[in-house]
């Protein structure tokens, strides 16, 4: 079976393994586990940032970076087909009582412009803004990378008004490898940056939020009350490591792997259009919406999974655990399918 649903679905290798099995650990609630210790300065030197802490999941960083910084009735400014807003089962309101502004913008990415005039005036009827959130890439929107330029100004208008700006990084080093930009300039942008180890990192499990020490201190507190105190966790954060470590400049095949399929799936006459690929996800727009899980289950009879992604849209996720060969006899089985 090839299996492109997510870059989560990815096992680890038996380097990767290795690492994991020799990894010396400790009780992480006492912040005595070398390894994550170890992974945590790492990534925090590799950002040019301060401090970082290793958790479960891309939905705990993002959901403790916005409990640091929103007060309950505050409110989050966020793109409307943001991870934090669609797809983390309403943690904002559950977590931390906020409200948020959902801003639309192309695909997924917003824009000073957009963000500037809903900024709440001083005013009892309206929630008081705290926390701008970008996502790059953004998954809605086809993994599609910022422009930096305008990270940079939106920095500084959220520097301006006294606004912190997270970024949800689930997948940043693709966006890295693509844009060419320094690392440690690019994190400067941000006050926090939540990146996702398991997604096309390939490790088992876990995700980075990195930032300033006393930022990371508060957050610590805040992932001991979400459940998220790990002890002997070196096992698996090994795993993290070791991703960042190897799997970085890696992606570059995954990206090529995605434009192969955006090549051919622009030739089928059940597509009408394929979002532009910029990284390692492919959407497919049909040109019959209601065939959507006539095609899936149509690739599935062939061994190749994908995922349904909206009306009328499937996905394509390459990773590291799809090989050149099996991206050729994807190809042929799409170039089978028929209207």
């Amino acid at each position: 079976m090839i299996d492109f649903r997510s870059d989560t679905v990815t096992r680890p290798s038996k380097e990767m393994m290795d690492a994991m099995f020799s990894a010396p650990v400790g009780d992480d609630v006492f912040e005595e586990d070398p390894t994550i210790n170890e992974l945590e300065k790492y990534a925090a030197n590799l950002f040019g940032m301060e401090s970082a802490i290793y958790c479960s999941s891309g939905t705990q960083t993002n959901q403790i970076a916005i409990n640091v910084y929103v007060q309950p009735g505050g409110e989050v400014i966020t793109h409307q087909e943001s991870h934090i807003y669609k797809y983390e089962g309403g943690g904002i309101a559950k977590n931390s009582g906020a409200s948020v502004r959902l801003l639309s913008g192309n695909r997924g990415r917003l824009t000073v412009d957009g963000i500037s005039q809903w900024i709440n005036p001083d005013d009892v009827h309206l929630p008081i803004t705290q926390l701008v959130s970008l996502e790059d890439t953004s998954n809605r929107g086809g993994g599609a990378i910022y422009d930096f330029e305008e990270i940079k100004k939106i920095k500084a208008f959220c520097n301006a008004n006294g606004l912190p700006l997270h970024l949800d990084g689930a997948r940043l080093m693709n966006a890295m490898i693509e844009n060419k930009v320094d690392l440690k300039e690019y994190a400067s942008q941000f006050d926090s940056i939540s990146l996702c180890l398991s997604k096309g990192l390939g490790a088992p499990v876990g995700s980075l939020l990195i930032g300033k020490k006393d930022f990371i201190k508060k957050s610590r507190r805040v992932r001991k009350v979400f459940g998220g105190g790990m002890r002997q966790a070196g096992i698996i954060a090994a795993g993290g490591l070791y991703a960042l470590k190897n799997n970085v400049d890696r992606l570059v095949i995954d990206h090529q792997h995605a434009k192969a399929l955006e090549d051919q799936l622009m030739k089928c006459n059940w597509v009408i259009e394929v979002v532009p690929v910029e990284t390692n996800i492919v959407v497919a727009i049909l040109n019959d919406k209601s065939r959507r899980d006539l095609i899936i289950d149509e690739l599935a009879k062939n061994d190749v999974r994908v995922m349904a992604f909206g009306q009328g849209m499937i996905r394509f996720v390459t990773h590291l655990d799809i090989s050149s060969s099996q991206i050729d006899e994807t190809l042929e089985v799409i170039k089978s399918i028929k209207q």
